[in-house]
């Protein structure tokens, strides 16, 4: 078994090997799901995180360009707090080459990477029930924070574009609709609605929740931008300027049927006044009406995040699968 490192950014067929693992992984793993993007794929892969510093591997018995058995990315987080962790983004083995100790040579590598980097800890995000929570509790990982995935179908035909014209009554509240990088006049409003993050149920991860600022939050969106995707906020704000409740929508792909729900937050000042549901609401109609070919939104949220879930609830979301958060110390 050769376990290669990728340079980065990697090859056009670099990627395209990448993928066809992905792909034919997720075709047994996840067959109810659309394929995976090269899009996306691409985009993750080349261009470098703002968070910290990526590694990549391939296994096989080839060159990083031929057929594929397994992939593994690693990020070295680098932001202040965050130097002694890292995230396991992908390790995946084509379903062919399973039971071959591929996912074992590939995670004694980004082992290596870890400890070489005086790293003590490292995270993944799992699906329940499937064969990397298998193999990652076989590695010693453990679940630190229950999740699920939740979905919300988008009818063809859907009306979204006329009900985007009349955004859902908020009483001393107004909607504002932000493509791509939220303006620079409400960046640091937006940035302080952020930081209201901070109280959504993280479990027992050792990563550290970063200070939000204007410029970090423009960063982290220009990456998502850069990667091909495409980013819309809808905020709920007051007359004086603040934001209080916002959600942001990223279709990885601009031409693909699925988009991701990132963030949902109400400031605590401002619970209880139906925001959430809001601005979640007017978000769906906003994205189906850019993009029409849009099917379905999928977000998670933590098992014991009740009041978010029963928002999601309200709003037609249903509960898909289970996902976990697995962290092991090293």
């Amino acid at each position: 078994m050769m376990i290669h490192s990728l340079a980065l950014p990697p090859s056009d067929a670099e990627v395209d090997a990448w993928l066809a693992v992905l792909t034919s992984a997720a075709a047994v793993d996840l067959p109810q799901l659309p394929p995976p993007s090269r899009v996306e794929v691409a985009g993750r892969l080349c261009v470098t995180p703002a968070r910290g510093r990526p590694v990549l591997w391939t296994a096989g018995a080839g060159e990083g360009t031929d057929e594929g058995e397994g992939v593994a990315a690693l990020l070295l987080f680098t932001e202040e707090g965050n130097t002694h962790t890292a995230f396991l983004d992908v390790l995946t083995v084509r379903p062919g080459a399973r039971r071959r100790g591929v996912g074992t040579a590939l995670w004694e590598r980004v082992r290596e990477e870890l400890l070489a980097d005086g790293r003590t800890s490292v995270a993944a995000m799992l699906d329940l029930g499937g064969p990397g929570q298998a193999f990652a509790e076989a590695m010693g990982f453990e679940n630190v924070l229950s999740m699920a995935w939740y979905v919300q179908d988008v009818p063809a035909g859907d009306t979204a574009a006329d009900r985007s014209a009349q955004p859902p009554a908020t009483p001393g509240y107004e909607l504002l609709t932000w493509y791509g990088l939220v303006p620079d006049a409400w960046a640091p409003a937006a940035a302080a609605a952020h930081a209201a993050m901070e109280d959504a149920p993280t479990g027992d991860m050792d990563e550290r929740i970063q200070t939000w600022t204007p410029e970090r939050l423009h960063t982290l969106q220009q990456l998502i931008l850069d990667r091909g995707g495409d980013l819309i906020t809808v905020a709920a704000v007051t007359p004086g300027g603040e934001v209080a409740a916002y959600t942001e929508i990223v279709l990885p792909d601009p031409q693909g049927t699925s988009a991701l729900q990132y963030d949902t937050v109400v400031v605590p000042a401002h619970r209880g006044h139906g925001l959430g549901r809001a601005v979640k609401r007017h978000m769906a109609a906003q994205a189906a009406a850019r993009h029409p070919q849009l099917r379905r939104i999928a977000t998670t949220v933590a098992d014991e995040n009740g009041p978010m879930r029963a928002v999601n609830e309200a709003l037609g979301y249903r509960r898909e699968r289970g996902v976990g958060i697995y962290q092991i110390k090293l």
